[in-house]
């Protein structure tokens, strides 16, 4: 008995020495995770407040600069507006049944509609051409979700503040709104987004996910499950992170510096494509422009999307 008690004793004492040395190592972790998440919204804050006065300054040296500082602004009316056949534009909030959809010279009563968001520098009559180009390539009816441009360095300074979830961009707004009023129309969504269009997907995702769980009061699983509705096709994007449920095929041009820095490169180490994504990789291209451009890189290496799920060249 007292053999078997000492054993006890000893058996207790080894689980509180054990227990100790856990408890040690969470808080070790603890502590380690708040600082890295400290050092993370510090670098935010720090970055955002950069951002605010490099914006400032741009708005500063826009009458001394033109065009590359924001000169140009006749394209912000349409940004945000929805797009159809004939570059005419449509309000946000449109049922996209009403929007007469741009369709493939060869089928124009299509059966499936897509919808385009277009990356910097593009302004509404370069969108409505692309959006002809995308539905002769896809044989789906396209409308396109316009990114309006102001200027290169503008367009860029939008992208940083995109990808730090900051601000307003009505390109974003008008896209989670869409989609989240198809969804829960109980409609299926296919979306597609060159570079800054990309970039503009994630975040309208991104915010689409936070409203079906702080609005809908939904779980994560059953919100992920109603994104499962939406395919997603992204081409030369410059996201990081995508977030889960939507069905994803990203295509990346190994030769393109856009994903290469900002998007889903080979090394780098924030990216997250989404639960389940599809990475298309491919080499094109002898110049920047060549090798990120949706005509010349992108839309000749696209197959259809269910093919390109199953891993199909």
């Amino acid at each position: 008995m007292n053999i078997l008690k000492s054993g006890l004793n000893l058996l207790h004492r080894v689980e509180s020495d054990v227990q100790r040395t856990v408890n040690k190592a969470e808080n070790a972790v603890g502590t380690a995770a708040n600082a890295v998440r400290q050092g993370v919204e510090k670098g935010e804050q720090k970055l955002g407040q950069f951002v605010d006065g490099f914006e400032h300054q741009v708005q500063q040296k826009a009458g001394l600069l033109g065009g590359l500082f924001g000169g140009d602004k006749a394209d912000l009316p349409n940004d945000g507006k929805l797009v159809g056949a004939g570059g005419q534009t449509f309000a946000p909030g449109t049922p996209l049944s009403q929007i007469p959809g741009v369709t493939p010279k060869n089928n124009p009563n299509p059966s499936e509609t897509i919808l385009y968001v277009n990356g910097i520098g593009d302004n509404k009559d370069k969108q409505a051409n692309s959006l002809q180009t995308i539905a002769d390539t896809t044989g789906a009816k396209i409308i396109g979700v316009h990114n309006a441009t102001e200027g290169m360095a503008a367009d860029v300074l939008q992208c940083v503040k995109d990808k730090l979830d900051k601000g307003t961009n009505p390109a974003v707004d008008t896209l989670a709104d869409t989609i989240y009023s198809e969804l829960k129309a109980g409609h299926s969504v296919h979306l597609m987004g060159h570079s800054q269009g990309g970039l503009i997907t994630s975040r309208a995702l991104s915010h689409v996910a936070n409203r079906l769980r702080l609005e809908d009061g939904l779980s994560k699983a059953d919100t992920e499950k109603l994104l499962s509705n939406v395919k997603a096709e992204t081409f030369g994007a410059a996201a990081w992170s995508y977030p889960d449920g939507p069905k994803y095929v990203h295509y990346v041009n190994d030769k393109d510096l856009v994903p290469g820095l900002f998007g889903l490169g080979k090394d780098n180490f924030l990216d997250h494509a989404g639960k389940d994504a599809v990475v298309r990789r491919f080499d094109y291209g002898s110049n920047p422009g060549d090798a990120h451009g949706l005509g010349s890189a992108y839309l000749p290496a696209r197959v259809p999307f269910d093919e390109a799920r199953a891993g199909k060249p």
